[in-house]
């Protein structure tokens, strides 16, 4: 499946039925009057967040939606039938803004949640409505009103508890492989992540689901690399886990960098509680390993979790902490359901194959 975050989506609102021009016509009936009946309301957009979708990419393939114009109204006081609503169906955390990509119209946050993003034009009145006790044969009906169009933009922005980041190879993606079902893409070259993975994570009972982002490097903010675009997928989250490779050189200045590029990219994620860790320690000895725990506690202002995906050392401490966040915030996932009724909310985002380039 491939990913799609955003997408930009034309859309219009049906027009509403001309009302009608009609007189009642019988035999022995010399003065039926007007029965000219009104038009029907042109269908609406809708926008409604659905489960089981985690990307935008339908939006890529049809970028126009057009509701349908109402009937018109017809002779012998018939209403013509209303037009028929057209309904977008996007991802749980879908955003939806004006044409100028900035202005907010709508954040669909949960499940079922449904919004009008544009209004049916109503429907003319017939000729009958125009009767009085003045004017008993009005010839003349209503034009239906035109619906509304406009261009909106989507913007995804997934609904996760934990967000992972830092460095390109920081063992993001490793992590999120080790403790979750999903499967991202991993190898040892520089931005192997190419967009978010989600999986949920398990421990000690309790489930939350686990956010990888690709990697930021140095001037991320200014779109060096991939950008810092993906670090809207992370803004929902309660808690991130800052992950330090131990292969890198100066893990204190790895661990400024990231910390730079969440501060110049702001929406409270240089607020947001955050948790380190020393990532590939198997790859260092006793000795070297202590040096750069000791530098990147420094650096952080806090002990750092020692990870190794590879011994499974640390994996379990460093998902308690991250639940214990979460859960001290009221979040995490059916807290009340037992163990085994327990179902995610989110698919894991890879291919079947478990290959997810893009």
């Amino acid at each position: 499946m491939k990913f799609l975050d955003e997408a930009k989506v034309y859309i219009r609102s049906g027009d509403g039925g001309a009302g009608s021009v009609s007189f009642r016509r019988e035999k022995f009936v010399e003065f039926g009057g007007p029965d000219g009946g009104d038009g029907g309301r042109g269908g609406d957009v809708w926008v409604e967040a659905v489960n089981g979708l985690n990307t935008l990419i339908d939006f890529r393939f049809q970028q126009h939606f057009k509701a349908k114009t109402g009937m018109h109204g017809m002779g012998r006081n018939r209403t013509g039938a209303n037009g028929t609503d057209v309904t977008l169906k996007v991802p749980v955390g879908t955003q939806i803004f004006e044409e100028d990509n900035e202005t907010l119209i709508v954040d669909l946050t949960e499940e079922g949640q449904r919004f009008r993003l544009a209004k049916g034009g109503n429907g003319g009145f017939g000729n009958a409505y125009f009767k009085s006790s003045t004017n008993q044969a009005p010839n003349w009906a209503n034009p239906g009103l035109e619906g509304e169009e406009k261009t909106i933009w989507l913007r995804l922005k997934l609904i996760a508890d934990a967000g992972l980041v830092g460095l390109p190879n920081a063992g993001k993606s490793t992590f999120l492989a080790t403790v979750t079902r999903a499967r991202p893409k991993i190898a040892n070259y520089p931005f192997t992540t190419l967009h978010p993975n989600l999986g949920v994570a398990t421990v000690d009972g309790r489930e939350f689901i686990l956010a990888d982002i690709p990697g930021l490097i140095e001037g991320a903010h200014e779109g060096v690399g991939i950008g810092d675009r993906f670090l809207g997928h992370v803004e929902r989250t309660r808690v991130l886990l800052h992950l330090v490779s131990a292969q890198e050189e100066n893990v204190g200045k790895a661990y400024k960098t990231v910390k730079h590029e969440l501060e110049a990219y702001g929406n409270g994620l240089e607020e947001k509680p955050t948790l380190v860790a020393l990532s590939q320690i198997d790859v260092l000895d006793k000795d070297e390993l202590k040096k750069k725990a000791k530098e990147l506690k420094k650096a952080s202002g806090q002990e750092p979790f020692l990870l190794s995906a590879v011994t499974g050392a640390g994996m379990t401490d460093a998902l308690r902490a991250l639940r214990d966040v979460i859960v001290s915030d009221g979040g995490g996932l059916d807290d009340e359901l037992p163990e085994r009724t327990r179902k995610p909310r989110h698919r894991d985002l890879h291919d079947d194959d478990g290959d997810n380039d893009e």
